[in-house]
């Protein structure tokens, strides 16, 4: 049978933010000096080259210095690759543990294969549900061009220009990085099938990054209070994450959407 594949989970704003961006990059590179043009140009292909350059030094580091995940190494984690990739229907993906006490995990790479990174303590700390969560959002991202599109996007932000100009871009920039983070939580609910496991993977998240030990009720609390301020919605804007609040609420919208119901059933037979 042929697996089923699609990427029409992505969040609909993500495309039309890149081309926000994209178009204000041009329009700042048009309204400059030719000599700044000519600079921006080169600054951009500079960037990518140096993203290039670090993903494989970052490649080459983790295989010295981190656990890569196997059938042999780690028989349960990979089981849980195997199946948010089947899912997904993504290119090749090397997946590493590397040792941090820290709650985290992320993709990147412009050439293949693509690589996600999870700490130890991440490992540690979710279920087998959770952990199909974050994986799954890891490898949306991957999915669905993330990890390339950021370098190259992040490139075109970064030329440089008048500080207020580069303030509007570094803005549209973070914009766009929210947008990509809704589109890969969709993937990790996709490959999770679990609504209430992909929220609690979040409030395990936000628990780790508290300095202080605290309950899962006591995290919960600080994240629904995360936009009962001017502060903490503004705090929004200049992160590449939107709020955790935002993203139980939108997750809890997709998971009871039509479209949600018919793609997790497609993509559960891709494990078949």
């Amino acid at each position: 049978m042929r697996a089923f594949t699609t990427t029409s989970y992505r969040v609909p704003t993500e495309h039309l933010i890149l081309v926000v961006t994209i178009t204000a990059v041009l329009l700042v590179i048009g309204l400059t000096a030719t000599a700044t043009v000519c600079l921006s140009v080169f600054f951009i292909i500079g960037m990518v080259v140096l993203s290039y350059n670090y993903a494989n030094a970052h490649h080459k580091s983790l295989l010295a210095g981190a656990l890569r995940v196997s059938e042999a190494t780690s028989p349960q984690l990979a089981a849980i690759v195997n199946e948010a990739a089947a899912r997904l229907q993504v290119e090749p993906v090397e997946v590493f543990i590397a040792p941090s006490r820290e709650l985290n995990a992320y993709a990147f790479g412009l050439s293949s294969p693509k690589a996600v990174v999870i700490y130890a303590a991440l490992v540690k700390a979710m279920d087998r549900d959770e952990l199909l969560y974050i994986i799954g959002h890891e490898i949306g991202h991957v999915r669905l061009g993330h990890t390339w599109l950021n370098s190259l996007v992040g490139g075109l932000a970064g030329i440089p220009t008048s500080i207020e100009a580069s303030i509007l871009l570094m803005f549209i920039f973070r914009w766009w990085n929210r947008a990509c983070e809704l589109s890969a939580d969709r993937a990790g609910l996709l490959v999770c099938a679990n609504p209430e496991k992909a929220i609690s993977a979040l409030i395990k998240l936000h628990a780790g990054s508290v300095r202080r030990p605290i309950t899962m009720e006591e995290a919960l609390q600080d994240i629904e209070s995360e936009d009962d301020t001017l502060v903490g919605v503004m705090s929004e804007v200049l992160n590449t994450h939107p709020m955790i609040v935002r993203r139980i609420e939108l997750i809890r919208q997709y998971a009871a959407s039509p479209e949600y119901k018919r793609l997790v059933t497609l993509m559960s037979r891709n494990t078949i």
